[in-house]
């Protein structure tokens, strides 16, 4: 509806899977399910819940009367009791033994895990593509002389691809982090008001052993092969912050990344991906403005900051709990999800289309190489029986002045100053000949080759296993 705010992660960037991830219908859908496996294990286990009454449940859920939910919640305000009310209404047989024994976190929070978990799945998938797409980029331009910076001013050359292959290790650090929180998630399981499990000491007559079981059983049902040892209501808020540490890292490499590139494209040498009708300015018909790495850095810069919730969070639970996470985490959590999404699906786009300006690049190899290449120089006219302190103040001396002419708007003239200079021993193409930028780049070809390969590899697999987890 226009007339209504809208988030734009939902209506402009996040992908369809996102959306659906965190939609009404998935929690509530997930709810219904640990509800269905909650009463199969008391079945299972001698609890009296029977057979038919499972049946009915798994039957019943789906659809979900959302109308009926809401109306009930404005009544009892309590959003979890109203599902069970609303469930129960499709269910009218398994009614009186929904929800026995729990308290809301049971679903509340083992449907978040199950969802959170998705979700950084699905992200892996998302950012091996990035890295995959990179990867072939760092692979194709391994070799080719780039001007190197440090401080953003001229330094050693490096090559176009190893510069890649710096964008390609932080990404890969991220997708280690995340592959060690997604291996991190416990399941919760069903404990109680306070996590000591008194319900079902009761529902169980004391036989701690069945409630061990239920747990595993549950947990099992959701692909979850351990709970966390001890919890009070929820399981640990540390996991939130977990969760939006590795996004706002993932947001942190893709900032850098973009933060680059609107550099290199400001002097036209390398671009993002620009289409043949695109508008780069409403004002100047000619611009070609790095929007996507723009909009990356924006929506990072917002994923970065989001991070901030989590730990505030899980720095105040008031002992057994405390509900002030909710509204908060409500937010926080989705809106990391959507927006770390946005960043990597235009990281995927950008970095499907880089366009290196070849010439470009060359042109600017060539314009610092003499200054870059002076140690060697000096190292050759001394080979030729020159002073090595007497050069190095000539070499001084005429990249000042060749410095000054460029600032004045003129081509650099060192090597024709150096020719020209009888003491320097070198003609102009003994000078040339010491100048191929492939002598300048040290092993950046070779670190590139191996770094990437690898990279490319890595990604591979998790695609293939992403793709075999859609299948299935």
């Amino acid at each position: 509806m226009t007339d209504q705010y809208e988030s734009p992660l939902a209506s402009r960037y996040a992908s369809k899977f996102m959306l659906r991830q965190f939609s009404a219908e998935k929690r509530i859908e997930t709810w219904r399910r640990l509800w269905v496996a909650l009463a199969r294990a008391e079945h299972q286990l001698g609890l009296p819940v029977t057979a038919a009454q499972v049946e009915e449940l798994e039957r019943g859920v789906l659809p979900i009367d959302f109308a009926a939910a809401a109306e009930k919640e404005r009544e009892i305000r309590h959003d979890v009791m109203a599902h069970i009310h609303t469930f129960g209404l499709s269910c009218p047989g398994a009614r009186g033994i929904i929800h026995l024994g729990a308290t809301s976190c049971y679903v509340t929070d083992n449907a978040d895990l199950i969802l959170y978990r998705e979700a950084l799945r699905y992200l892996r998938g998302q950012l091996a593509a990035v890295i995959e797409n990179l990867a072939a980029f760092a692979l194709e331009y391994r070799a080719m002389p780039a001007l190197g910076y440090t401080h953003y001013q001229p330094a050693q050359l490096v090559t176009v691809g190893k510069r890649a292959s710096l964008w390609l290790q932080d990404l890969m650090l991220d997708l280690e982090e995340l592959e060690d929180v997604i291996a991190a998630i416990r399941f919760l399981g069903c404990r109680g008001t306070t996590g000591t499990e008194a319900s079902f000491l009761d529902l169980f007559h004391g036989d701690t052993a069945k409630i061990d079981e239920m747990n595993r059983r549950i947990a099992a049902e959701f692909g979850f092969d351990r709970c966390y040892g001890v919890c009070g209501q929820t399981y640990p808020r540390k996991l939130d912050s977990r969760i939006l540490n590795v996004l706002s890292s993932i947001g942190q490499s893709a900032c850098r990344f973009a933060n680059d590139l609107r550099l290199l494209q400001h002097d036209r040498q390398v671009e993002e991906p620009f289409e043949e009708k695109q508008v780069g300015s409403s004002a100047m018909p000619y611009k070609r403005n790095p929007m996507r790495c723009e909009r990356i850095c924006s929506l990072s810069r917002y994923l970065m900051a989001d991070a901030l919730n989590a730990p505030m969070t899980a720095s105040a639970q008031w002992l057994e709990r405390t509900l002030d996470d909710s509204a908060n985490r409500r937010i926080s959590l989705p809106e990391g999800f959507l927006c770390c999404d946005a960043v990597l699906r235009l990281m995927q786009n950008v970095t499907k289309g880089l366009h290196v300006n070849e010439k470009i690049v060359e042109r600017f190899v060539a314009e610092y190489l003499p200054f870059i290449a002076t140690e060697n120089l000096m190292m050759e006219a001394v080979a030729r029986g020159g002073d090595r302190q007497q050069l190095h103040e000539l070499l001084r001396t005429h990249s000042m002045a060749a410095t000054a002419r460029m600032k004045a708007g003129q081509s650099c003239d060192l090597l024709d100053r150096l020719a020209a200079d009888p003491a320097f021993g070198l003609s102009r193409a003994e000078l040339e000949a010491v100048l191929d930028p492939r002598r300048y780049t040290g092993r950046c070809a070779e670190q590139t080759e191996a770094y990437a390969r690898h990279c490319l590899e890595t990604a591979k697999k998790i695609g293939a296993q992403r793709a075999e987890e859609i299948e299935l």
